[in-house]
């Protein structure tokens, strides 16, 4: 999952929160990446997802996710991949 947004109101407690949890991984906690005045950001974190689970479950936990890390936030946008959909191309041996 990715969201996109833009924090609300982040004091300087919060600035060094976002700035310890930076990175471009995929965590089940969440990573951000973020402008240089971190005041808009991407959240990007892995959801693990059962068998029936679709793009609505793995939403909610991106959200709940982005939560626990306790910023306000406005949410622009969300994407989500799905990796049970990804297939692996081989390179063939000659």
């Amino acid at each position: 999952m990715t969201i996109r947004g833009k924090f609300k109101g982040l004091d300087e407690a919060g600035r060094s929160a976002v700035l310890a949890a930076s990175g471009a991984a995929f965590t089940e906690a969440g990573t951000f990446t973020h402008d240089g005045s971190v005041s808009a950001f991407t959240f990007r974190c892995q959801v693990p997802a059962g068998p029936d689970d679709g793009e609505d479950e793995a939403a909610l936990g991106a959200m709940a996710a982005l939560e626990a890390h306790g910023h306000a936030h406005e949410i622009l946008r969300l994407a989500v991949t799905d990796m049970r959909d990804i297939k692996i191309r081989r390179k063939s041996r000659k």
